[in-house]
């Protein structure tokens, strides 16, 4: 069952992660229209290119399970207040949907922060290695 575990771990770390990393990338293709909709809520378009490398940098690192915990504590925080930013019309069912959505995903990486990201990441590996050099 440990072997199971630990696949469940990867396979939902790579899968919530995945969002973020698509995502970012798909801003890449489209920064001005992005920067547009991001000034039309009142948030500076300049703020485009951190996104961009917060999306797909804490992303990766979810996903290769470097330093997991402090990448899903920081796409949880953007998670929740992108959802406040762009998802705030709940008077309308789609926007409601997205601002849950997000919600929902910070609960996820909130989990993972206070897991970690399991025997199959290198974050793990990394401790066990200092662990025996200590002793």
């Amino acid at each position: 069952m440990n072997k199971f575990n630990a696949l469940f771990s990867l396979s939902g770390r790579v899968m919530m992660a995945l969002i973020f990393v698509l995502s970012g990338l798909s801003k890449l293709s489209a920064i001005e229209g992005m920067q547009g909709y991001m000034e039309s809520v009142g948030v500076p378009g300049i703020l485009i290119y951190p996104t961009i490398f917060l999306e797909v940098g804490a992303g990766l690192a979810i996903i290769v399970d470097f330093q997991t915990r402090i990448a899903a504590l920081l796409l949880a925080g953007f998670s929740l207040i992108t959802a406040f930013i762009f998802h705030n019309q709940f008077d309308d069912q789609m926007q409601f949907i997205m601002f849950m959505k997000n919600v929902a995903i910070a609960g996820g990486l909130l989990l993972l922060v206070r897991n970690g990201a399991g025997e199959l990441s290198l974050d793990n590996r990394q401790s066990a290695s200092a662990n025996r050099a200590s002793t």
